[in-house]
């Protein structure tokens, strides 16, 4: 049975993260390593929780996959950085949909999971988006005052 109501989506991003997450520890040292150890530790408690939640819901949690390709290797703590950044985004975008959920505890959920991802990303790069995990919005013409007639 498919789970409902998002639950998956976030899920599957929750097991991605593990994954960066335990890549980004194998490769970097120091500060650098101990975040990313923490945030493998959050990413790991939220993966596990999603899973609870869909089971309770009678659907059948989604198990990781073996790998799973990664939109940068690192090699250096910069690029540990960006893939840490760029993992924080997706998993606050996958959270997106639940924040519309019309049971309070998953929107919860879904408000406290978006709001550490943003902080882990602004720790790691001080730097935000509009809201992360949407694309940045363009902003649009500047109203310009209408010249009033009197008569």
């Amino acid at each position: 049975m498919r789970a409902v109501g998002g639950l998956d989506t976030a899920l599957a991003a929750e097991h991605a993260a593990v994954y960066a997450y335990g890549v980004i520890a194998a490769r970097t040292t120091g500060r650098l390593r101990t975040r990313a150890t923490a945030a493998f530790n959050a990413h790991r408690t939220r993966r596990d929780r999603l899973r609870e939640m869909i089971i309770a819901a009678g659907g059948t949690p989604a198990e990781p996959t073996a790998a799973y390709a990664l939109p940068v290797t690192p090699s250096s703590a910069a690029q540990a950085v960006e893939l840490a950044v760029l993992v924080e985004r997706g998993v606050t975008g996958a959270y997106l949909e639940l924040a519309a959920s019309a049971d309070t505890s998953v929107r919860r959920l879904a408000a406290l999971a978006m709001q550490e991802c943003a902080a882990r990303s602004y720790e790691l790069r001080p730097e935000i988006d509009a809201f992360p995990g949407m694309p940045r919005a363009t902003p649009g013409p500047t109203p310009t005052p209408t010249p009033t007639v009197s008569q």
